[in-house]
């Protein structure tokens, strides 16, 4: 069985998670998402309530699973079986960036590959950082989340 993780805080989950994750779904048995807990970040919503939203969204995708987990992102991948991860890239930035933590985790992990998946254009400039920041400021969101998130926000 392939399974994959998808890693992320998805605090909250945008439409660009969820179209990097539908993209993901046809080379997979399953894909879970992660949610990773850190305990140095302050999250804008609480780890349930992003367990909740993420749930809404994928709810009719049986290949997907929603589970919080704390520490090294390879140790819940040996607890999962999960020997990929789907990483989305949005610019060199972040190409830069995930690259070396796929090195990195393939050398704690050897049996690890991670897939990336380069984002749509018009998705690129979405991220959970902004839009938890239109959030605090009573801005309209509408637009970058899910539609089954809204109502939990």
């Amino acid at each position: 069985m392939r399974i994959a993780l998808f890693p992320g805080s998805f605090d909250p989950i945008t439409i660009a998670h969820v179209d990097i994750l539908k993209r993901a779904l046809p080379l997979f048995d399953k894909i879970v998402v992660g949610i990773g807990l850190n305990s140095s970040k302050q999250s804008y919503l609480s780890a349930e309530k992003r367990e909740e939203i993420v749930k809404s969204v994928f709810t009719d995708s049986p290949k997907v699973e929603v589970q919080l987990y704390e520490g090294l992102t390879v140790d819940f991948c040996k607890k999962i079986n999960a020997t990929y991860m789907v990483r989305g890239i949005r610019s060199v930035g972040d190409f830069e960036y995930e690259r070396a933590i796929a090195q990195i985790n393939q050398t704690m992990m050897p049996e690890m590959e991670t897939i990336f998946i380069l984002s749509k254009p018009e998705y690129s400039a979405i991220s959970s950082t902004i839009v938890r920041d239109i959030l605090r400021n009573n801005g309209d969101v509408s637009p970058f989340l899910p539609k089954e998130a809204i109502s939990h926000l």
